[in-house]
Protein backbone atom coordinates (compact mmCIF):
# COMPACT_ATOMS: atom_id res chain seq x y z
CA UNK A 1 0.00 0.00 0.00
CA UNK A 2 1.66 3.52 -0.57
CA UNK A 3 1.06 5.97 1.40
CA UNK A 4 -2.59 8.28 1.42
CA UNK A 5 -2.09 11.56 2.33
CA UNK A 6 -5.08 14.26 2.48
CA UNK A 7 -4.92 17.39 4.10
CA UNK A 8 -2.22 17.63 7.47
CA UNK A 9 -2.58 13.76 7.68
CA UNK A 10 -0.50 10.51 6.24
CA UNK A 11 -1.02 7.34 6.65
CA UNK A 12 1.78 4.25 5.95
CA UNK A 13 2.88 0.65 6.83
CA UNK A 14 4.58 0.66 9.91
CA UNK A 15 7.99 -1.14 8.26
CA UNK A 16 10.27 -1.25 11.37
CA UNK A 17 10.25 -2.84 14.98
CA UNK A 18 10.25 1.17 16.13
CA UNK A 19 7.17 1.88 13.94
CA UNK A 20 5.22 -1.41 15.72
CA UNK A 21 6.83 -0.28 19.29
CA UNK A 22 5.30 3.58 18.65
CA UNK A 23 2.31 2.33 17.95
CA UNK A 24 2.23 0.07 20.74
CA UNK A 25 3.32 3.51 23.19
CA UNK A 26 -0.02 5.07 21.47
CA UNK A 27 -2.16 2.41 21.89
CA UNK A 28 -1.16 2.22 25.52
CA UNK A 29 -1.85 5.69 26.30
CA UNK A 30 -5.16 5.62 24.31
CA UNK A 31 -6.45 2.62 26.17
CA UNK A 32 -5.01 2.79 29.47
CA UNK A 33 -4.30 6.64 30.04
CA UNK A 34 -0.85 6.47 30.60
CA UNK A 35 2.83 5.35 29.16
CA UNK A 36 3.19 2.24 28.29
CA UNK A 37 3.32 -0.70 25.79
CA UNK A 38 0.20 -2.24 24.82
CA UNK A 39 1.69 -5.62 23.08
CA UNK A 40 0.53 -9.05 22.21
CA UNK A 41 1.10 -12.10 20.43
CA UNK A 42 -1.18 -10.78 17.68
CA UNK A 43 1.17 -7.77 16.78
CA UNK A 44 3.68 -10.01 14.93
CA UNK A 45 0.83 -11.26 12.58
CA UNK A 46 -0.92 -8.03 11.59
CA UNK A 47 0.67 -5.03 9.51
CA UNK A 48 0.68 -2.37 10.98
CA UNK A 49 -0.82 1.37 9.81
CA UNK A 50 0.27 4.85 11.29
CA UNK A 51 -1.37 7.98 10.84
CA UNK A 52 1.35 11.30 11.06
CA UNK A 53 1.31 14.96 10.81
CA UNK A 54 2.55 15.73 7.74
CA UNK A 55 4.89 18.43 9.36
CA UNK A 56 5.94 17.20 12.20
CA UNK A 57 5.93 13.87 11.65
CA UNK A 58 3.98 12.77 14.82
CA UNK A 59 2.04 9.71 15.65
CA UNK A 60 -1.59 10.51 15.66
CA UNK A 61 -3.33 7.27 14.76
CA UNK A 62 -2.80 3.92 14.13
CA UNK A 63 -4.34 0.46 13.85
CA UNK A 64 -3.05 -2.90 12.34
CA UNK A 65 -4.49 -5.39 10.02
CA UNK A 66 -4.66 -9.46 9.99
CA UNK A 67 -5.26 -10.87 6.84
CA UNK A 68 -6.94 -14.19 6.32
CA UNK A 69 -7.00 -16.12 3.24
CA UNK A 70 -11.13 -16.76 3.90
CA UNK A 71 -13.22 -17.35 7.12
CA UNK A 72 -11.12 -20.84 7.70
CA UNK A 73 -8.78 -19.72 10.09
CA UNK A 74 -11.52 -17.33 11.11
CA UNK A 75 -10.75 -18.67 14.78
CA UNK A 76 -7.05 -17.40 14.52
CA UNK A 77 -8.40 -13.80 14.87
CA UNK A 78 -8.26 -11.35 18.19
CA UNK A 79 -12.15 -11.16 17.52
CA UNK A 80 -12.28 -15.02 18.26
CA UNK A 81 -11.21 -14.38 21.86
CA UNK A 82 -14.31 -13.34 22.74
CA UNK A 83 -16.68 -14.46 20.01
CA UNK A 84 -17.91 -17.61 18.96
CA UNK A 85 -17.39 -17.24 15.26
CA UNK A 86 -17.99 -20.72 13.50
CA UNK A 87 -20.39 -19.60 11.14
CA UNK A 88 -18.00 -17.12 9.67
CA UNK A 89 -15.90 -20.11 8.69
CA UNK A 90 -18.18 -20.52 5.43
CA UNK A 91 -16.95 -17.00 4.18
CA UNK A 92 -15.09 -17.90 1.45
CA UNK A 93 -13.38 -14.77 0.26
CA UNK A 94 -10.58 -12.55 2.01
CA UNK A 95 -11.14 -11.54 5.28
CA UNK A 96 -9.07 -8.41 7.10
CA UNK A 97 -9.55 -8.13 10.72
CA UNK A 98 -9.13 -4.41 11.49
CA UNK A 99 -7.95 -3.80 15.49
CA UNK A 100 -6.38 -1.86 18.21
CA UNK A 101 -7.69 1.44 16.36
CA UNK A 102 -7.31 4.47 18.22
CA UNK A 103 -6.12 8.32 17.63
CA UNK A 104 -4.37 10.15 19.65
CA UNK A 105 -6.78 12.17 21.95
CA UNK A 106 -4.48 15.20 22.20
CA UNK A 107 -4.44 15.32 18.37
CA UNK A 108 -6.44 18.21 17.00
CA UNK A 109 -8.65 17.10 13.68
CA UNK A 110 -9.51 13.98 14.55
CA UNK A 111 -12.14 13.53 11.95
CA UNK A 112 -9.61 13.95 9.40
CA UNK A 113 -7.12 11.62 10.63
CA UNK A 114 -10.62 8.91 10.74
CA UNK A 115 -10.75 9.52 7.40
CA UNK A 116 -7.28 9.17 6.27
CA UNK A 117 -7.69 6.09 8.27
CA UNK A 118 -10.34 4.48 6.46
CA UNK A 119 -8.45 5.85 3.37
CA UNK A 120 -5.89 3.73 3.83
CA UNK A 121 -8.27 1.06 4.66
CA UNK A 122 -9.74 1.26 1.48
CA UNK A 123 -6.85 1.38 -0.72
CA UNK A 124 -5.81 -1.66 0.98
CA UNK A 125 -9.05 -3.64 0.51
CA UNK A 126 -8.90 -2.75 -3.49
CA UNK A 127 -5.68 -3.98 -3.60
CA UNK A 128 -5.57 -7.03 -2.02
CA UNK A 129 -9.49 -7.81 -3.37
CA UNK A 130 -10.94 -8.41 -0.07
CA UNK A 131 -13.77 -9.52 0.77
CA UNK A 132 -15.40 -8.87 4.48
CA UNK A 133 -13.55 -6.34 7.00
CA UNK A 134 -14.18 -7.54 10.78
CA UNK A 135 -13.24 -6.25 14.41
CA UNK A 136 -14.59 -5.18 17.34
CA UNK A 137 -16.05 -1.68 18.05
CA UNK A 138 -15.44 -0.69 21.23
CA UNK A 139 -17.35 1.70 23.94
CA UNK A 140 -15.62 3.66 26.33
CA UNK A 141 -16.53 2.45 29.46
CA UNK A 142 -18.54 -1.14 30.88
CA UNK A 143 -21.61 0.73 32.00
CA UNK A 144 -24.14 -0.34 29.48
CA UNK A 145 -26.59 2.36 30.67
CA UNK A 146 -25.47 5.35 29.01
CA UNK A 147 -25.41 3.69 25.85
CA UNK A 148 -28.62 2.19 25.61
CA UNK A 149 -30.41 4.40 23.21
CA UNK A 150 -27.11 3.26 20.73
CA UNK A 151 -27.59 -0.72 21.19
CA UNK A 152 -31.85 0.05 21.00
CA UNK A 153 -30.49 1.28 17.45
CA UNK A 154 -28.18 -1.52 16.64
CA UNK A 155 -30.83 -4.34 17.57
CA UNK A 156 -33.67 -2.50 15.56
CA UNK A 157 -31.08 -1.61 12.21
CA UNK A 158 -27.54 -3.62 12.28
CA UNK A 159 -27.84 -6.95 13.54
CA UNK A 160 -25.53 -8.92 12.01
CA UNK A 161 -27.52 -11.67 9.19
CA UNK A 162 -28.07 -15.12 10.51
CA UNK A 163 -26.02 -16.71 8.05
CA UNK A 164 -22.80 -14.88 10.03
CA UNK A 165 -24.12 -14.13 13.46
CA UNK A 166 -21.61 -14.29 16.60
CA UNK A 167 -22.82 -16.13 19.36
CA UNK A 168 -21.80 -15.93 23.03
CA UNK A 169 -17.98 -16.95 24.26
CA UNK A 170 -16.76 -14.51 26.68
CA UNK A 171 -17.91 -15.07 30.36
CA UNK A 172 -19.51 -11.47 30.36
CA UNK A 173 -21.78 -10.26 28.31
CA UNK A 174 -24.95 -7.82 27.95
CA UNK A 175 -27.23 -9.33 25.37
CA UNK A 176 -28.48 -6.22 24.10
CA UNK A 177 -30.87 -7.71 21.59
CA UNK A 178 -32.74 -9.97 24.14
CA UNK A 179 -32.91 -7.50 27.26
CA UNK A 180 -33.52 -3.76 25.53
CA UNK A 181 -37.48 -3.28 24.70
CA UNK A 182 -37.09 0.33 24.47
CA UNK A 183 -37.25 2.75 21.33
CA UNK A 184 -34.26 4.13 20.90
CA UNK A 185 -33.59 8.26 20.54
CA UNK A 186 -31.98 8.49 17.48
CA UNK A 187 -30.34 12.03 17.87
CA UNK A 188 -28.95 10.74 21.36
CA UNK A 189 -27.85 7.36 19.83
CA UNK A 190 -25.72 8.65 17.48
CA UNK A 191 -24.19 11.09 20.21
CA UNK A 192 -22.82 8.07 22.21
CA UNK A 193 -22.24 5.74 19.47
CA UNK A 194 -17.95 5.47 18.94
CA UNK A 195 -16.64 7.05 15.59
CA UNK A 196 -15.45 3.64 14.23
CA UNK A 197 -18.77 1.85 14.61
CA UNK A 198 -20.68 4.93 13.30
CA UNK A 199 -18.45 4.47 10.16
CA UNK A 200 -19.29 1.13 9.63
CA UNK A 201 -22.67 0.92 9.99
CA UNK A 202 -23.01 3.85 7.51
CA UNK A 203 -20.84 1.94 4.67
CA UNK A 204 -23.60 -1.04 5.83
CA UNK A 205 -22.12 -3.04 8.39
CA UNK A 206 -23.26 -4.46 11.05
CA UNK A 207 -22.85 -6.40 14.40
CA UNK A 208 -23.06 -8.66 16.92
CA UNK A 209 -26.26 -9.49 18.95
CA UNK A 210 -24.69 -8.77 22.36
CA UNK A 211 -21.86 -6.47 23.71
CA UNK A 212 -18.93 -8.16 25.58
CA UNK A 213 -17.62 -6.44 28.77
CA UNK A 214 -14.31 -6.14 29.05
CA UNK A 215 -13.04 -4.99 32.32
CA UNK A 216 -8.77 -5.19 31.13
CA UNK A 217 -9.72 -2.49 28.65
CA UNK A 218 -12.48 -0.66 30.28
CA UNK A 219 -14.92 -0.89 27.57
CA UNK A 220 -18.33 -2.88 26.14
CA UNK A 221 -17.47 -3.82 22.66
CA UNK A 222 -19.38 -5.62 20.13
CA UNK A 223 -18.15 -7.48 17.02
CA UNK A 224 -18.48 -5.74 13.63
CA UNK A 225 -18.87 -6.86 9.88
CA UNK A 226 -18.78 -5.06 6.54
CA UNK A 227 -18.94 -7.21 3.51
CA UNK A 228 -17.30 -5.11 0.74
CA UNK A 229 -19.91 -5.54 -1.97
CA UNK A 230 -22.50 -4.28 0.37
CA UNK A 231 -20.80 -0.73 0.60
CA UNK A 232 -23.06 2.10 -0.93
CA UNK A 233 -21.54 2.83 -4.14
CA UNK A 234 -21.73 6.64 -3.67
CA UNK A 235 -19.97 6.09 -0.25
CA UNK A 236 -17.51 3.59 -2.16
CA UNK A 237 -16.83 6.75 -4.65
CA UNK A 238 -15.83 9.18 -1.15
CA UNK A 239 -13.49 6.57 0.22
CA UNK A 240 -11.54 6.11 -2.99
CA UNK A 241 -11.20 9.43 -3.77
CA UNK A 242 -9.50 10.50 -0.26
CA UNK A 243 -7.24 7.75 -1.80
CA UNK A 244 -6.26 10.21 -4.60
Amino acid sequence: MPTVTKGCYVARFGESQDDIKAAQALRHRCFRGHDGSDADPFDQLCRHILIEDRATRALVGCFRLMPLENGTRIGDSYSAQYYELSALRAYDAPMIEMGRFCIDPEAKGGADILRVAWGAMTRYVDDENVGMLFGCSSFQGTDAAQYFDTFAMLRDRHIAPKRWLPRVKAPKVFRFAQRLRRKPDAKLAMRTMPPLLRTYLLMGGWVSDHAVVDHDLNTLHVFTGLEIGAVPPTRARLLRAITG
